[in-house]
């Protein structure tokens, strides 16, 4: 059984985009720029700013974060949104989730321009992935075919079960595997024969939010597990995945924490630099839904 590492994986991919976000700057006298806006004070949202700005500053790509409180109004996260569509300087943006309650999620990330979506969120993003076009793809999802590909295991004609049927994580991640020529089967909690169904993978994505779910009598011999779980019980994490028990059965398997998180947020800073370096991208979207 091997580790996939998702911190050296990472880290081997930022030393790339800062390369790439050095060249803009040498060519545009500027830094990329992204920005982040935070609604309220959310100590998950706290952690996951805090990894994004560190791998913005790694990466030679300047970030502001746009603090707002948690009674901020619909109409004041409107205007902060259209304020940084129409900013030059900022090349991508995201609202980090979740947002407080009285806020429609799918209403602001509608707001988003496309080409500056670097969450992957917007509609029309997920309408091109779906599609096979050019986009902006959605983090968590692209963070786990980077890792898959990392293994050195050809995807072409493996069968891939992904758990769980998220817009974030379960949909997306089961296009892009489809785009891969994997052959794909989506569960989820209605579905019958679970156990039936996971043994048959030999690629296994967990993405349910259910803490140590999937154990080791669910997975088929030699099989790739990629846990997108993050849960937190008495102080400390815990993926969707039974590690120890998985890890004797998988030929690859990725740890939580160090897996597909820190790859999570690289993809961040990768949408906002294959952002500005392929124009192909940038003029589709923002054609599209603006």
């Amino acid at each position: 059984m091997k580790i996939i590492d998702g911190k050296a994986l990472a880290d081997k991919m930022r030393s790339e985009l800062r390369i790439k976000a050095e060249n803009f700057e040498t060519k545009h006298g500027r830094k990329i720029g992204v920005a982040f806006v935070v609604v309220g004070d959310n100590p998950a949202s706290e952690v996951y700013i805090r990894n994004k700005v560190r791998a913005c500053a790694q990466t030679n790509v300047r970030s502001v974060v746009h603090r707002m409180s948690a009674d901020t109004t619909e109409a004041q996260l409107v205007a902060k949104i259209r304020k940084l569509n129409t900013n030059s300087r900022v090349d991508g943006f995201l609202v980090q989730l979740p947002l407080p309650p009285h806020l429609d999620e799918r209403k602001i990330l509608s707001l988003i321009k496309p080409s500056k979506d670097i969450d992957g969120f917007h509609v029309a993003n997920a309408g091109a992935l779906m599609l096979g076009q050019s986009c902006l793809p959605a983090c968590t999802p692209a963070a786990c075919i980077e890792l898959l590909k990392s293994t050195g295991v050809p995807l072409t004609g493996k069968h891939a079960v992904v758990v769980g049927r998220s817009n974030i994580v379960g949909k997306p991640v089961a296009l892009m595997l489809l785009q891969e020529n994997c052959t794909v089967t989506v569960c989820h909690s209605k579905t019958a024969n679970l156990v039936e169904i996971t043994r048959g993978a030999d690629i296994l994505v967990a993405a349910i939010g259910r803490r140590e779910f999937i154990t080791g009598d669910m997975i088929k011999p030699g099989a790739i597990v990629i846990d997108v779980g993050i849960n937190r019980h008495e102080d400390k994490l815990y993926g969707d995945v039974h590690f120890e028990s998985v890890s004797r059965v998988a030929s690859h398997i990725t740890p939580v924490p160090g897996g597909v998180g820190p790859m999570t947020v690289t993809m961040v800073i990768a949408n906002a630099v294959r952002n500005t370096s392929e124009a192909s991208i940038a003029n589709a979207l923002k054609t599209v839904l603006n």
